[in-house]
């Protein structure tokens, strides 16, 4: 070996010793604490608990306290694709004005609903909409509504109480 190549292996491994020394070094003053649970949480996804978590409540419970101004607010995580006026046109899901009471999957102007949803069967009422808003893949699998659901049982029930009042107006349940 000639010079020149010693003093080229020599400058590559005082460099990868500078490198190596500088990460230790770097690593032992700016240390990350490691967070507890790693990810984020996303709103609107129940996390499966190991013993089950605890029971659901029951929504009749939930209407009798139920803020249908709530619900309005609640609703604005709809309007992207729906609309609530009486007579009001469908957009990318149909306009749910007096949807309660009314069978599951049908009318809504034309609306064309997915078949799992069609092939559900019966009225919404209070607990089908419950189960709808918890999680609309669970209630119709192959459903064409993509959004995730809502996590908390008393969104929920402020919702469906907005939506009773949106021309549905159905007695609401009494609690058990």
């Amino acid at each position: 070996m000639d010079d020149r190549t010693n003093t080229i292996f020599g400058w590559t491994l005082a460099a990868a010793g500078a490198a190596l020394g500088l990460s230790i070094v770097g690593g032992k003053l700016f240390h990350a604490e490691r967070p507890e649970k790693m990810g984020y949480a996303i709103e609107g996804v129940e996390e499966a608990g190991a013993g089950g978590g605890a029971a659901e409540v029951p929504i009749a419970s939930l209407l009798g306290s139920a803020d249908p101004a709530k619900g309005a607010e609640v609703f604005k995580k709809c309007a992207a694709c729906h609309t609530i006026n009486q007579g009001g046109a469908n957009g990318i899901g149909p306009n749910l004005y007096h949807t309660l009471g009314e069978p599951i999957g049908q009318g809504k102007g034309g609306f064309a609903f997915s078949d799992a949803l069609k092939g559900v069967g019966g009225t919404w009422d209070f607990d089908k909409m419950n189960a709808w808003l918890t999680s609309p893949r669970k209630f119709a699998n192959g459903t064409k509504m993509t959004f995730a659901g809502l996590g908390n049982p008393q969104d929920r029930a402020n919702l469906i109480a907005y939506l009773n009042q949106q021309g549905s107006n159905l007695p609401l349940p009494a609690a058990p």
